[in-house]
């Protein structure tokens, strides 16, 4: 693999930080100068500034149940982060963003190569969702929701959506814009009370408590990697 990802990869330093130390000639692989773009292999002594960096750590990929009020960045002087907030040992990030008003399903890991398979919008990944309302929830909301709404100067894509109760909906989106069920909402004059994630993928929410984190089963990662396309470097 490239020298920048194995560097980040023992948790040394990003990516791009890695880079920098390429470029300055304090990188050296069995004891050559590494250079932009040099591999580098399990095994292989790999050194910088003459001391040798640990070995690579095993890829994490977590479900959290995020309150609301926590934010979804990695930025630590932003407070309630929820890098922060979860407090793992491993240097995560998320997978996307979640609302900081919103709450539910996110997914986070330590595997930025796992990242651009589930945003891209190509991909057309389920993501979904249970939204309480202000008002009563009508047939020709939840027609037009389904059919698509002008938002951000284009139409939404056309997503599924079933009443849940009175005031409740879900809704099943393919598609990831700012604050987009929020604004769909607004164009039916509608405000959002309460939006929950219960699912990404394959990946459901099920009754993890809010605040609370686990790890991808076994099962649920072979199924995702499955969908993707998508296999892990090997650590």
């Amino acid at each position: 693999m490239r020298i920048n990802k194995y560097i980040s990869e023992t948790g040394y330093c990003s990516r791009r930080e890695a880079d920098k130390l390429v470029d300055s000639g304090r990188v050296t692989i069995n004891g050559e100068k590494a250079l932009l773009g040099s591999q580098a292999s399990p095994g292989d002594d790999v050194r910088v500034d003459g001391q040798r960096i640990g070995k690579q750590r095993q890829h994490v990929y977590l479900a959290l149940n995020k309150p609301v009020g926590i934010t979804s960045t990695t930025e630590q002087h932003v407070k309630g982060n929820i890098v922060d907030f979860i407090g793992h040992a491993e240097r995560i990030f998320p997978i996307g963003r979640l609302d900081k008003d919103s709450e539910g399903l996110i997914l986070l890991t330590n595997d930025g190569d796992v990242v651009n398979p589930i945003l891209r919008s190509e991909g057309k990944h389920e993501k979904e969702y249970i939204v309480t309302v202000d008002r009563p929830v009508t047939a020709s909301f939840l027609k037009g929701m389904g059919e698509g709404v002008h938002i951000l100067g284009s139409l939404t894509l056309p997503c599924e959506v079933t009443r849940v109760g009175d005031r409740v909906f879900r809704i099943i989106l393919t598609e990831g814009r700012n604050r987009q069920i929020r604004r769909m909402c607004e164009a039916f004059g509608y405000q959002v009370r309460k939006l929950r994630r219960v699912r990404v993928m394959n990946i459901e929410l099920g009754n993890l408590a809010a605040g609370q984190w686990r790890d991808l089963t076994e099962a649920e990662r072979t199924e995702l990697f499955t969908m993707l396309g998508y296999e892990p470097a090997v650590t």
